[in-house]
């Protein structure tokens, strides 16, 4: 089984591209690892790269990668929109395939002591590497950048670092390393040069200030552009998807008279958040992750090569869909959460609950096509168990679909409700198409499946 994990370090420096040349070499001469990507901006001052391979592999260009910016970086003389604590500024990992979280956390806790023993840098631990509570989040960390950290690390015992010395390296202050699920790093712009509207729309939006769960999100000024930036942070874009954020802040920015002009993606982003996106904006009556041509040929690919997997229990689909009903009413029930920002907003909350409704039967919908998918691979004995599942996924996406169409009735707003009429109408259409037949499936495939127990004397 393959083993590969992600390391995304970032470095303080994103003006000289010499110097991001020289970190992404010293990263590039270990087997079994690549460097997958880099991204850099001026206004920031920051460099974000790519890495993916074997674990132990990551781990040492991670290292040198450490080493080359304590070399390379002076943060006593650096200047950046982005807060940073050290010339490696955070090191994460993250797992991808064949890995677990628990044996990245042993990794990033061997990792910290390597980089104190070879390079005297303080390494503080952060995520599920965390070694303290308050540690868990990263911003707590960086609390006065490393301007702050610096004197706190001296006096203040709660302040410390994880490893090495309660002081900060010199030039290339402390190493954050971590470790976390995959993470979007998602940068909005707007057509204004006030940071404080960028900071307030940051505020709105980032659930530590009650705004959308798994979302972290700061403003910042873009100086060489003239423009004020809402950076972000998604940490699980499949509970909070990208286009439920970037609407959240454009609607933000129009409420302060202002616009999106654009966005940006740092880094890598997973196939699967954009098809989410596409998906949502484009308004697919008929999509399915196994539309998508390398999804497909990936699927053919790996049937080929791999022994043919065993038949899903009826049970596990069943608690599948038992599960998708208890996360679509748990994110109902957060994102009641939203009227306190309603309320100072000129989004009324009947707006968000009709839209909150509408994505739960979005997804809903498309995991009801994708159940079709089963059908060709099943056994015949397993057809009822399949159909009913079929039928208590759409039953989700058909309530979901009526409490979207009643909150519509609350709303003044001619074009708003034209618009989620339509929305509606087209899931509803991508729903109907198969209703008649699994009713009349279930009742072939019942009286059939039920003749078969009785031949076979397990009727009881």
């Amino acid at each position: 089984m393959k083993r590969l994990i992600e390391c995304v370090p970032n470095f303080s420096e994103g003006r000289d591209p010499a110097k991001v040349d020289a970190l992404v070499d010293a990263m590039s001469g270990v087997p079994g690892a690549w460097v997958l990507d880099r991204t850099s901006d001026a206004d920031h001052h920051r460099s974000v790269i790519t890495l993916v391979g074997d674990p132990a592999a990551v781990a040492e260009a991670a290292i040198r990668g450490v080493g080359a910016a304590a070399s390379l970086i002076d943060l006593t003389r650096h200047a950046g929109a982005h807060p940073r604590i050290g010339a490696t500024d955070v090191l994460p990992f993250i797992p991808l395939e064949g890995v677990s979280i628990e044996e990245c956390v042993a990794l990033a806790k061997r990792v910290g002591h390597e980089i104190w023993e070879r390079y005297r840098i303080p390494v503080y631990f952060y995520e599920a590497a965390a070694t303290k509570p308050e540690r868990v989040n990263l911003e707590n960390i960086r609390k006065g950048q490393f301007e702050g950290l610096l004197e706190d690390a001296l006096r203040n015992p709660d302040r410390s670092p994880d490893i090495g010395e309660p002081r900060l390296h010199a030039t290339a202050g402390a190493v954050a390393v971590g470790v976390r699920k995959i993470l979007i790093a998602y940068n909005i712009h707007l057509n204004t040069s006030d940071v404080s509207v960028a900071k307030q729309i940051a505020k709105a939006i980032r659930f530590s200030s009650g705004g959308l769960r798994h979302v972290k999100a700061i403003g910042l000024d873009l100086k060489s552009r003239g423009v004020a930036q809402v950076s972000i942070n998604l940490t699980d874009f499949e509970q909070t998807p990208l286009h439920r954020v970037f609407e959240m802040v454009k609607r933000e920015a129009e409420r302060h008279g202002c616009a999106v002009t654009g966005s940006e993606i740092i880094g890598l982003i997973p196939r699967k958040a954009i098809e989410a996106s596409a998906e949502y904006y484009l308004q697919f009556e008929n999509f399915s992750s196994a539309r998508v041509l390398e999804n497909r040929l990936a699927a053919v690919m790996e049937a080929r090569s791999s022994p043919k997997a065993a038949e899903p229990e009826p049970m596990a689909l069943i608690q599948g869909a038992l599960a998708l009903l208890l996360e679509a009413s748990r994110n109902f029930i957060e994102d009641i959460g939203l009227q306190r920002e309603a309320a100072r907003s000129s989004i009324s909350f009947s707006e968000k609950r009709t839209d909150i409704f509408l994505e739960m039967a979005q997804s809903a919908a498309q995991v009801f096509e994708e159940t079709v998918q089963l059908e060709t691979r099943l056994a015949t004995s397993m057809t009822p168990d399949l159909l009913i599942v079929r039928r208590m996924v759409l039953a989700a996406a058909s309530a979901a679909l009526e409490n979207a169409e009643a909150s519509l009735a609350e709303i003044d707003d001619l074009e708003f409700v034209a618009n989620r009429k339509a929305r509606i109408a087209i899931i509803q259409a991508r729903l109907n198409r198969d209703c008649h037949r699994i009713e009349s499936q279930l009742q072939a495939t019942g009286s059939r499946y039920s003749a078969n127990r009785k031949l076979a004397g397990e009727d009881r």
